[in-house]
Formats: C-alpha cells, sequence, structure tokens
C-alpha cells in the first residue's frame, strides 16, 4: 500500500472543518508554486465567457482553484463520513419522483457532471426504496493502489461500482435478474476522438459529447434525471433531482444529451468556479484552436 493511501485514510478520520485549513494552506501551493494546469484552466474559463474581462477571469480562475482543494479535502473526509454528517452536509430535494420510478420496479440514469461535490451525490443511496443500490459507472485507473482507494471512498455511501467497459453487460444481467437501481453517470467527459459520433455548442465552443447514457436510457426506457447541485457554503450543498426525461424511448436522438448539456451549462454559469476547469475538455474541439 503507497505511503498516500495510507495518508488519506488516516486523513479521512479528521474533522473536515480542520481539513479546511489544510485547504487554505494548500491552494498557494498548487495555484502559485506547482501551478497545476493553470494553462488548460485560463484558455477554458477565456473560450467559456467571452463576455468577461481578464480581471473577472482571473478572479474566477481563483476561486476555482480554492474550490479545487476543498474538494480533495471532502473527497479525502467521505471515506470515513457519518450517515448523519454526510446528511446534514448533502441535502436532497425533489428526490421523491425518482424514489417513485425505482419503487415501481424501473432502472434510472442519473446525469451529472464535474460540478460541485460529484462524489457526494452518492449520499442518493441513502434515500433508496429497499433490494436498491447506486452503481456508479467509472474508467479503471492505472494505479491498482489508487483505484482500490477509490472504490473503497465510493462503497463508504453506498455505490457500487461498475467499469464502464462491463456497463452494458452487467446491465444485462441486471435487468435478466429483475434487479434495479440507479445508474451514476458522469457525462460532461470528452470522448476519445475515434469514438465522436455527436457535437454541440457548450459554453460557446464545438464541443463533442457522450451519446452512451442516452443511447441506453433509450434503448431500455430507463427514466434520466439531472443533479443540480448548488453549494450554499463551504461543506454544505443543496441537491435537487430534475428529470430529465421520464420516457425515453420516446425521444429524439439527441434530445436527452441536449437536455443534460444544457441543464449542465445552466449550472455552471450559476457558479462557475464549481466545475472542474482543469480537464482538458475540449482537446478535440473542430475550433483549430484546440490544446493538446
Amino acid at each position: 500500500m503507497s505511503l498516500l493511501v495510507k495518508l488519506t485514510r488516516a486523513l479521512s478520520r479528521v474533522p473536515l472543518e480542520v481539513l479546511y485549513r489544510l485547504s487554505d494552506l494548500l491552494y498557494p501551493v498548487v495555484y502559485w508554486v506547482v501551478r497545476y494546469r493553470r494553462r488548460i484552466v485560463r484558455r477554458n474559463l477565456v473560450h467559456s465567457f467571452p463576455e468577461k474581462s481578464l480581471r473577472e477571469i482571473k478572479s474566477m480562475e481563483r476561486r476555482f482553484y480554492r474550490y479545487f482543494c476543498d474538494i480533495m479535502m471532502e473527497t479525502v473526509r467521505q471515506l470515513s463520513i457519518s450517515e448523519d454528517e454526510m446528511r446534514r452536509r448533502m441535502v436532497f430535494s425533489n428526490e421523491q419522483l425518482m424514489m417513485d420510478q425505482l419503487r415501481q420496479g424501473k432502472s434510472v440514469m442519473l446525469m451529472t457532471g464535474h460540478y460541485c461535490n460529484w462524489e457526494w451525490g452518492l449520499s442518493v443511496s441513502y434515500y433508496l426504496p429497499d433490494g436498491c443500490k447506486v452503481y456508479p459507472v467509472y474508467q479503471r485507473l492505472n494505479n491498482p493502489a489508487f483505484e482500490e482507494l477509490m472504490l473503497e471512498i465510493r462503497g463508504h455511501l453506498g455505490g457500487q461500482c461498475i467499469e464502464k467497459d462491463e456497463l452494458v453487460r452487467t446491465m444485462f444481467k441486471l435487468r435478466k435478474e429483475h434487479k434495479h437501481g440507479i445508474y451514476g453517470m458522469i457525462s460532461d467527459q470528452s470522448p476519445l476522438k475515434k469514438f465522436i459520433r455527436y457535437r454541440m455548442e457548450f459554453l460557446h465552443q464545438d464541443t463533442p459529447v457522450f451519446l452512451g447514457t442516452e443511447q441506453l436510457a433509450r434503448k431500455y426506457d430507463y427514466p434520466v434525471f439531472y443533479l443540480d447541485v448548488r453549494r450554499v457554503k463551504r461543506g454544505q450543498y443543496a441537491c435537487e433531482v430534475v428529470p430529465v426525461s421520464l420516457e425515453p424511448a420516446a425521444t429524439a436522438e439527441y434530445e436527452i444529451t441536449n437536455r443534460f448539456m444544457s441543464m449542465l451549462e445552466r449550472s455552471i454559469r450559476r457558479q462557475p468556479e464549481l466545475w472542474l476547469w482543469s480537464h482538458n475538455r475540449w482537446k478535440h474541439s473542430n475550433s483549430g484552436d484546440s490544446m493538446s
């Protein structure tokens, strides 16, 4: 086991208020010394908010890095956080419609992005009907120790992870066994160039998007919901469960994807510092100005 994994497990037992002090110390190191992906972050912000002045962009950039350090500490704390504390920190609303679908024996697709604390969204598992589970879909990590740690962190909130290459087979198997639950999809990543099938304008930029969630939802007619998360204050979130489509099989091609991306853009514009701007999201853009 690596030293970093051991340290993460030890730190997870520290109260979040203390971890935030560590975040405050970490911020100037990440932003000013290491300068972690500063070039990518600045370019993404400039292209996404052409109406903003450079001064406004820099302010947004610094707020992002402060939050980036906070979310690292929140993810560490997730490994040991109690259910009572988690319920206080991540408050759900409008989740009843999704729970009703589950009670009717339907599985649902839950779409989110790398926005706010997407990991804490797994705490929706506390509200599930008996017999239901949350299945977060993930991509296998190259480092086995980090993969084990990530699975442990998500499992602590009730998530039973499914590796993305196993998703279709697992969904078919669970459906055949009459098991149902929530498939958690982080749907704002950039597809590999050879898998790009659809592009749209997102945050003023040509953006290739994944279609997997929509395709599976339409195939199985699984209702689709969006987690619209707001940061109320440090360590406190409000999460509204918003329907994207209750009858996916009846939707037109790209309709679900367009709705989700539109909802995500509204969330980002509301609190822009909370999205993962360090991700090289537009590396396959057709703008001719993408970053390698």
